[in-house]
């Protein structure tokens, strides 16, 4: 049997979340990085739209035949990349650096708490794996 049948599409979400979400802590950790860089435009990392279209589609390159069939795991979610968007200042002043450090806290603090939920779901739902494979 092929490990991934064993991992529901909630577990794919839920990975490729965690994947994202460490993504964007780079981002994020480099913008804090250069916050005193002059002419440093701030970026931030999106895919929150990308994976929520994802999980909304369903896309399967295989077509179910019977309704008690396994849906195929992966498909959309798997391509979800994410982009970087640059954020220049407009304002014009200063040297030209658009990083706002009271900003960047909040965004990490978020994307952290986020990143801890996830885990802990994640934790979860090999739990109630590990429970189903041992049989108690």
């Amino acid at each position: 049997m092929d490990a991934n049948g064993l991992f529901d599409s909630t577990t794919a979400v839920l990975k490729k979340s965690l994947d994202l979400r460490m993504q964007n802590q780079q981002v994020i950790a480099s913008n804090i990085a250069n916050a005193e860089t002059p002419g440093y435009a701030a970026k931030s990392f999106e895919f929150e739209d990308q994976l929520r279209a994802a999980v909304a589609s369903n896309d399967s390159n295989i077509q179910r035949t019977h309704p008690r069939h396994l849906p195929q795991q992966g498909g959309a979610i798997e391509r979800v990349n994410g982009s970087i968007v640059e954020h220049p200042d407009t304002t014009g002043l200063g040297d030209r650096n658009s990083v706002d450090m009271d900003h960047e806290m909040v965004v990490m603090g978020k994307n952290q708490l986020y990143y801890e939920a996830t885990t802990q779901l994640l934790s979860k739902k090999m739990g109630i794996l590990k429970y189903a494979i041992q049989g108690q």
